[in-house]
């Protein structure tokens, strides 16, 4: 395949969203046979204790006979948590003061789990 397919594969149509320190990158891309599929693609960037970066990417593949389906549950779920939770966003992140509800504070001002709380990482799924 000559260069000139590859880079008309590739640069169908892109869109790019910076969210912090995760960017969401959407693209058109053809198959073989010239149809047109999404790639969705989450870049999270990440501090060595060196201080250099580097960044983990996680990419979905959606194509077109998935994407009535994928709007539908989409949509509902982003409503769903619009409706129950509201538009504010709520986390450690973005208030210095906000408290897990699973941690208290201990007399000498440690913070202590009050659940058996296990933090899971979906880096690897």
């Amino acid at each position: 395949m000559s260069d000139k397919g590859t880079m008309q594969r590739e640069e169908i149509f892109s869109k790019v969203l910076r969210a912090g320190r995760r960017t969401y990158f959407f693209d058109v891309r053809a198959t073989k046979a010239d149809d047109y599929y999404l790639t969705i693609t989450e870049s999270k960037k990440f501090t060595n204790e060196d201080g250099s970066f580097y960044y983990k990417k996680h990419k979905i593949y959606l194509y077109k006979e998935d994407f009535a389906g994928f709007e539908e549950i989409l949509k509902e779920m982003t409503d769903y948590i619009i409706d129950e939770k509201g538009e504010e966003v709520i986390s450690e992140r973005h208030q210095k003061d906000f408290k897990k509800e699973y941690e208290t504070v201990s007399e000498n001002g440690s913070e202590t789990s009050t659940d058996d709380f296990t933090d899971v990482s979906f880096d690897d799924i």
